[in-house]
């Protein structure tokens, strides 16, 4: 495997890969929250997805280990698995490499058409964790602040989704460090969501991925 596709983007953009076994190693650093299926990864200069690809994978053998045996359970908690990892990046063609890895890894696993609402869904769900942008400036290619969305599984089918400014998520460390001048200021306004949604079915997340509208923040 090369480190690199080319030496102008070396120069342009410092863009080297990580090695596999660099990424293995590394993420055994971290072995419980790598294979703990609804831990929160952000890989904010994520490349074509050579970290994000491996932790999605650590967290399907953690799936099939759990809810291997509930096809409905199984399902769900994929999707959930793929929805806490998160990516930014600035070249437009790893970004589009990384989705189409990540969704390619799910619909294998889930054994998916692309006519599968879990299929669209989870495309959809992939639209919004792997942002096209600038983790430096905080904003996504055409000057927008950039956002996530931070997805929770509620039971029986059932997704909740709440968005966060970029900017603010990376203040929130530093207003919960003990014995700081912040450490009191829990409910700040940093941590309360721009957008909240109703809970949502894969049948609903499928239909935003088609470009339908989903259902009016509240």
């Amino acid at each position: 495997m090369s480190l690199f596709r080319s030496k102008q983007r070396v120069a342009d953009h410092g863009e080297v890969f990580t090695p596999p076994w660099m990424v293995e190693a590394m993420l055994d650093l971290v072995k419980d929250e790598s294979e703990r299926i609804d831990s929160r990864f952000l890989e904010p200069a994520c490349g074509s997805g050579n970290f994000l690809v491996q932790v999605l994978r650590r967290k399907l053998v953690a799936v099939e280990r759990k809810f291997g045996k509930s096809d409905f359970e199984r399902r769900h908690y994929t999707l959930l698995a793929l929805m806490c990892v998160y990516g930014i990046e600035l070249l437009a063609d790893n970004i589009a490499e990384c989705r189409a890895d990540m969704l390619e890894i799910l619909a294998d696993y889930l054994n998916l058409e692309e006519s599968d609402d879990f299929y669209r869904a989870a495309s959809f769900v992939l639209s919004q964790n792997l942002v096209y942008g600038d983790a430096l400036t905080m904003r996504t290619s055409d000057g927008q602040p950039i956002m996530f969305a931070e997805w929770g599984y509620l039971g029986k089918g059932k997704f909740q989704r709440r968005d966060f400014r970029f900017a603010a998520l990376t203040e929130m460390s530093a207003f919960g460090e003990e014995g700081t001048l912040f450490a009191h200021l829990g409910n700040h306004e940093i941590f309360t969501p721009t957008k909240t949604y109703p809970p949502m079915t894969v049948s609903q997340l499928a239909s935003a991925a088609l470009g339908d509208a989903v259902e009016e923040a509240i």
